[in-house]
């Protein structure tokens, strides 16, 4: 069956599997997975409903390819190469890709219908972990210390109220007020003296924290590894 074609003048491109999709990804971003439904989609590509479902059945196949999207935006690590290195880059994309689609961080592996750029991801981040020399047992638990100190930070920074150094000190002054009768003593320190000075950016603790958790599976590992 042919693809339904926009009335003549109607100054839209064909629409197609592609463009609902990339549609959706826009929908989701802008207002989160609630704001995303059949009839917001056939808003925002300009058509009616029905075109929608010519090209996607449901929300759920909708979510199941968003989900692929966002995996394929993540850069994939290199096996064979320094692991360190590889699962760093990886990290450091993966939050990334995260922060400019946080609807998707509690989707990312809920899919039991995973497309071709998920299964892709995970192959190549198992692969990546064997060839420099992980048991499959030690594998499976570096992969889920990473994705869960990923995903973790991910979702924490996407929950604070302000968005970069910039803004945390307009947000902390009235919270730092509620201490002014000294019984937060330890908070009100810590506030005035290090999250409240000049240069102070929570998104710098992921650097941090990937570390000691690569330093702690090196250590578990194989304590010969060379560090890069």
């Amino acid at each position: 069956m042919a693809e339904p074609v926009p009335p003549a003048g109607a100054g839209r491109p064909r629409l197609s599997r592609d463009r609902v999709l990339r549609a959706a990804l826009s929908v989701a971003d802008a207002g989160g997975l609630a704001s995303l439904t059949i009839r917001s989609l056939a808003q925002e590509l300009g058509v009616k409903p029905m075109s929608v479902y010519y090209h996607v059945a449901n929300k759920d196949e909708i979510l199941a390819a968003l989900v692929d999207i966002v995996f394929d935006e993540i850069l994939l690590p290199v096996p064979g190469g320094n692991w360190r290195s590889e699962m760093r880059k990886r990290a450091h994309s993966a939050r990334e890709v995260l922060a400019r689609h946080r609807w998707a961080i509690g989707l990312l592996e809920s899919r039991s219908n995973p497309g071709p750029a998920n299964l892709r991801h995970h192959d190549t981040v198992i692969a990546t972990l064997r060839a420099a020399g992980f048991s499959a047992q030690m594998t499976a638990h570096a992969y889920a210390l990473l994705d869960s100190y990923i995903y973790g930070f991910a979702l924490q920074e996407a929950s604070l109220p302000f968005k970069g150094p910039e803004s945390a000190a307009g947000v902390a002054g009235p919270i730092v007020q509620q201490m002014a009768d000294g019984e937060y003593p330890h908070l009100l320190q810590m506030a005035t003296s290090y999250y409240m000075q000049p240069g102070y950016d929570f998104a710098d603790e992921f650097g941090f924290g990937l570390e000691l958790v690569l330093d702690g599976l090196e250590k578990a590992v194989k304590p010969s590894m060379p560090r890069t």
